[in-house]
């Protein structure tokens, strides 16, 4: 291997990279700066940065009654139904993609053909038979029913990803553990799951980012109760205190935070589902 050697397109490369994050940080900034300021300033002087930053924005947002709930009300509701979407997508979409991926034949082709038509077809085709079946189930407004749905929505996703990375992966380590007299489930939990690690990060990062950010569904399904998500609650904000801009902003930031951590925090393994599961 030669030496690195640093030259002038190098130079460019960064000089283009610096340029596309300067680019990128911009809105950031215009959003971190307007939530700080008074709505006097977010007027008069909307891109300077606050000479006497207003923290309490933030604090004040929260507490905003917005249609059937609070702010604070709707982040909580959008963590508990983003987690344990999350959950029920790990474990029943990895399930289904190992029993397709690892019995081949007809009938796994063709439920891998129908999951794939789930990613294609639009949900809203659907939507007015689904809100009347859940709405007979009593399941409209619930926890349960927006999990559910939510699982239902995104497991076509799931199946796509946890699939492609299962066929890549060697069978000789699951056939070592039953030569070892260990179960087909002793085998999935011990052997298998703990495999697919980078690409259950990608599940979760991208079901949670798209549950996080969903804006239409909750608002059909819990729109004006007290489940109802940051999303439905920031919307009936906005609708509520229009003229109000700093705390509107203040409120989006917050919303950001959760995600951007979690995005953060499994970003590596993230990149290494996506390698992994495109083969195959």
């Amino acid at each position: 291997m030669g030496l690195f050697r640093y030259t002038r397109k190098t130079f460019a490369r960064e000089l283009a990279l610096l340029a596309g994050a300067v680019l990128f940080a911009v809105p950031v900034y215009i959003l971190v700066v307007l939530s700080l300021k008074t709505p006097g300033g977010v007027a008069a002087h909307p891109l300077s940065f606050p000479t006497n930053p207003q923290f309490g924005n933030y604090s004040k947002a929260l507490h905003f009654k917005a249609g059937g709930t609070t702010i604070i009300g709707g982040l909580i509701n959008s963590l508990i139904i983003t987690t344990c979407s999350i959950i029920g997508l790990i474990v029943v979409g990895s399930l289904a993609s190992y029993t397709i991926a690892r019995r081949p034949g007809k009938l796994s082709t063709a439920t891998y053909i129908a999951f794939l038509l789930g990613v294609i077809i639009p949900f809203q085709l659907g939507l007015v038979p689904v809100y009347v079946a859940m709405r007979h189930l009593s399941l409209v407004p619930s926890y349960y029913g927006m999990i559910l749905l939510n699982i239902g929505l995104l497991m076509p996703l799931t199946v796509f990803l946890y699939t492609g990375f299962v066929r890549a992966l060697p069978v000789e380590y699951e056939e070592a553990a039953q030569v070892d007299g260990a179960s087909l489930t002793r085998t999935y939990i011990r052997v298998v799951f703990p495999l697919l690690r980078p690409v259950t990060a990608t599940v979760a990062i991208l079901a949670g980012v798209i549950t996080w950010n969903e804006f239409f569904v909750p608002l059909v399904f819990l729109s004006g109760s007290k489940y109802q998500t940051f999303t439905v609650a920031l919307y009936s904000f906005v609708g509520d205190f229009v003229t109000q801009w700093n705390y509107i902003f203040a409120a989006v930031v917050i919303s950001i935070v959760p995600i951007l951590l979690f995005y953060i925090l499994a970003q590596r393994q993230l990149i290494r589902g996506f390698s992994g599961g495109v083969r195959g």
